[in-house]
């Protein structure tokens, strides 16, 4: 079984996955010509069959036994998650994307305050100065950006960012849950509320079908590497990992349509990733520190 230390590594491992997965939502947005619910929905639909075609290859019949014992935490993981998804479109309607991104750019504070008040877990100084260093980034990449904000959008990027914390935190803090089923309940629950609002599921055509599957396959790597992995990590620490997510957009877009970012998205992007880098690297200087167990003379 591996140390402590190694599923620690292994965890920051699965949320950089997530926030890179995650980080190439725009492109599959951008080349799908439909409104925000159409797409959510055929993401969820395939999202969820791909998490389902995988986890009964990796745990075969076993599975639906994880879905029988979700249980209510398991129901408020997938809750929270797909709170979070849904709302995210609403907000970026009602205020701007900048605006959007900065809230959501103080995730990792929020769920340090969450994971404080509810499980006692303070964060460590080195992750709260790398956090603030990776907000005042994603303030600089959207610094440049125009547009009038909204009380509701800023409400509604409110809740996502306070949802998805208070999903990391639930995920710390109950281990035993299988969360690698909760991801699936939480993609499909992203299809069924897009129902009442999507306006072309019926109108897509057989590449774009394909298209979806690629997303679907995005979203499916994306919560499962994070709910997996954040259970293993400090909640702060977590939520500081994975707004890699941010400096990463412009980058699919760069190489997907030749777009060059702007100034200040290359300085804030080098905020970002150093802030994370010197975290991590913090956090694995600190395990090699960690003395060897003595081993007693016979």
């Amino acid at each position: 079984m591996p140390s402590a230390h190694g599923q620690r590594n292994y965890a920051m491992l699965l949320v950089v996955l997530a926030a890179t997965a995650w980080s190439t939502a725009p492109y599959f947005v951008r080349v799908l010509a439909y409104d925000s619910w159409t797409i959510l929905f055929w993401r969820g639909v395939f999202g969820t069959t791909l998490i389902m075609i995988c986890l009964f290859a990796i745990q075969g019949r076993a599975l639906f036994g994880d879905l029988a014992r979700l249980g209510a935490r398991g129901f408020v993981v997938a809750a929270l998650s797909t709170l979070g998804m849904t709302v995210f479109v609403p907000a970026l309607q009602y205020t701007s994307a900048a605006n959007v991104a900065v809230i959501n750019a103080t995730g990792p504070f929020v769920t340090a305050a969450l994971a404080w008040i509810f499980l006692k877990e303070a964060s460590r100084p080195r992750t709260l100065i790398a956090s603030a260093v990776a907000l005042a980034g994603v303030a600089t990449i959207v610094g440049g950006a125009h547009g009038s904000g909204d009380f509701r959008g800023i409400a509604l990027a409110a809740l996502m960012t306070v949802a998805i914390a208070g999903m990391t935190v639930i995920v710390r803090h109950h281990r035993e849950t299988p969360m690698a089923a909760a991801s699936a309940l939480s993609s499909l629950l992203g299809s069924v509320v897009s129902i009442p609002f999507a306006q072309s599921i019926t109108s897509v055509t057989p590449h774009d079908l394909l298209v979806f599957v690629g997303f679907g396959f995005q979203i499916a790597i994306g919560l499962t590497c994070f709910i997996v992995g954040s259970r293993l990590l400090p909640s702060g620490q977590a939520a500081l990992i994975a707004t890699l997510e941010t400096p990463l957009m412009p980058f699919w877009i760069f190489l997907a349509f030749g777009e060059v970012p702007f100034l200040h998205q290359l300085i804030g992007g080098a905020l970002v990733l150093g802030a994370v880098i010197a975290d991590i690297l913090g956090e694995l200087r600190s395990t090699r520190r960690v003395p060897a167990p003595a081993v007693a003379a016979g």
